[in-house]
């Protein structure tokens, strides 16, 4: 349901594990969340990212256990990488399936508010003329806001 790796994968391979475990569901969700080879500071040349083995673990899946408690799911998985990225590799990989599709959806986006805002990762960018740590942009609490209500 939850994984956390150095290694690369892809995202098409994903869709398809998640499909076939997903039988059945009447609506399948997938959000792919890739490195940005541009950003406000320059072209991208990495971006690392660390996690904080098992307490980043153990928040996805407490914001997975409430999406489940919220919407009417029938499966999640989410995958993001840590290490060194290069502009246009995956990070991230969200799916939801569920009977209906606005579930799926709503779920898919609570669980990406969560990984942007609250998850526990430390993000460094590097360019050419510096890194530098990146920290959620405002409108990414903004997002998230939307599920306190």
């Amino acid at each position: 349901m939850i994984r956390i790796t150095d290694h690369p994968f892809q995202i098409a391979d994903a869709v398809a594990e998640f499909e076939r475990q997903s039988a059945g569901a009447g609506a399948i969700v997938t959000f792919s969340g890739l490195v940005r080879p541009q950003s406000a500071e320059g072209d991208v040349q990495t971006l690392h990212l660390q996690a904080y083995s098992p307490i980043t673990e153990n928040g996805i899946q407490q914001a997975v256990d409430a999406a489940q408690e919220k919407w009417s799911l029938s499966a999640v998985r989410v995958i993001h990488r840590i290490g060194d990225m290069a502009p246009g590799d995956p990070i991230v990989f969200v799916a939801t399936a569920a009977p209906h599709r606005r579930a799926a959806f709503e779920a898919a986006d609570f669980l990406m508010d969560y990984l942007k805002t609250e998850a526990i990762f430390w993000k460094k960018e590097i360019t050419a003329s510096e890194s530098r740590w990146i920290e959620p942009r405002a409108e990414d609490y903004r997002d998230r806001t939307r599920w306190n209500q």
